[in-house]
């Protein structure tokens, strides 16, 4: 008896806990869809390249080396990331409650409006205050310009995509209109320019590195929203109300104040973004913060299935394919715009992928698990 006891009592090393095992299974079929998705869009820009004459191995080759064959690739990558980041919570989050707002690239240019405002005219005053302004006053003018494609969607019924991608169109036209004309700095001849915040108002680059602050504000706002959608109350409310409206409602769940809450700190994180261009890249505002980090992070968003944790890597990962384009161009003659056309490729493949969401799966659900 003792010596079955014993024996009994002896654990099994080496082997995984039940517990986790379900856990692993599921990370592991949501990781399908999109790795497959990668791939399948890898072939298709492999056969366009192909067509244009150019080995599709040597373009992979390049564009690895471009993105990650080095630590100055890795920096730029993931310097690139940044407002990535931000401006992917701008679409992931109002996702959660079944809204689709690709208006980030507005809310960012508004913020980065804003802070250039508040910049030149505290200049002069403590540089963590003015800092620190910046970035409230730009995440207020970004959540706001995100929270009118919210209430035109609860209060008037009008489509979210297409308000907030109109909303876009008019914040690049307000900023064309203050920077080049009554906040124009005289000395910006060629392109227009707000006057420089100063370079005692620069948020400075994270020590021992190449890369700006803005990468851990990213960081600090993937981990706030994961906590925000998967672990309070509110995110738990504003899932029930994208998944049924009517039953949100009927339970008694304040839908309105949710669509405007959640659109307005979408827009919150992509002014924050706009804010780190001016302050961290551009030292002012002009048409500079017009580079399509509000369209490029939509695919984003959609590549890690609005997971705001999941954003971090496949924006490095694009960040990457971005920062790559100088080099397919200086050795294999290819535009700069080739980086573009694999992004276009990849967000068909998204959207045609979803649907077999739910249908790719590595490892079928065992019962009891």
């Amino acid at each position: 008896m003792m010596g079955e006891e014993a024996v009994t009592a002896t654990p099994r090393v080496g082997l995984p806990s039940a517990s986790i095992l379900p856990g692993l299974r599921a990370l592991a079929n949501a990781l399908v869809q999109p790795v497959a998705a990668l791939i399948v869009s890898l072939l298709l820009f492999g056969l366009f390249v192909a067509f244009a004459g150019v080995n599709p191995l040597h373009v992979y080759a390049y564009m690895f080396q471009g993105s990650f064959g080095s630590w100055f690739s890795v920096q730029n990558s993931v310097t690139r990331a940044s407002p990535l980041i931000l401006t992917a919570l701008c679409t992931a989050l109002p996702a959660q409650l079944g809204l689709m707002i690709i208006g980030g690239e507005g809310a960012l240019v508004m913020g980065g409006l804003f802070a250039a405002l508040v910049g030149v005219g505290m200049n002069g005053a403590s540089p963590l205050l003015v800092q620190c302004t910046m970035a409230l006053v730009a995440m207020v003018a970004g959540g706001i310009w995100i929270a009118l494609a919210g209430g035109l969607r609860h209060w008037r019924g009008v489509n979210e995509t297409i308000s907030s991608l109109l909303l876009v169109y008019i914040a690049i036209a307000i900023l064309n209109h203050v920077v080049e004309g009554p906040f124009r700095d005289p000395k910006s001849l060629n392109k227009p320019s707000s006057p420089s915040i100063g370079d005692a108002n620069l948020i400075g680059n994270i020590p021992g590195t190449e890369i700006h602050w803005g990468l851990v504000f990213g960081l600090i706002a993937c981990v706030i929203a994961y906590v925000l959608i998967n672990r309070t109350a509110f995110g738990f409310s504003a899932r029930v109300a994208g998944g049924n409206v009517r039953a949100a409602r009927m339970v008694g769940l304040p839908v309105g104040r949710l669509v405007l809450t959640v659109c307005f700190l979408g827009g919150a994180a992509a002014g924050l973004a706009g804010m780190v261009e001016v302050a961290a890249v551009q030292e002012r505002a002009n048409a500079s913060l017009i580079a399509g980090y509000g369209y490029t992070g939509i695919l984003v968003s959609f590549l890690a299935r609005h997971n705001p944790l999941a954003i971090v890597p496949v924006a490095i990962l694009l960040g990457g394919i971005g920062a790559s384009g100088g080099l397919l161009q200086r050795h294999l003659d290819l535009p700069d715009a080739a980086t573009v056309v694999l992004q276009g490729i990849l967000f068909v493949v998204i959207l045609a992928s979803e649907t077999y969401q739910g249908r790719l799966r590595l490892f079928p659900e065992r019962a009891g698990e």
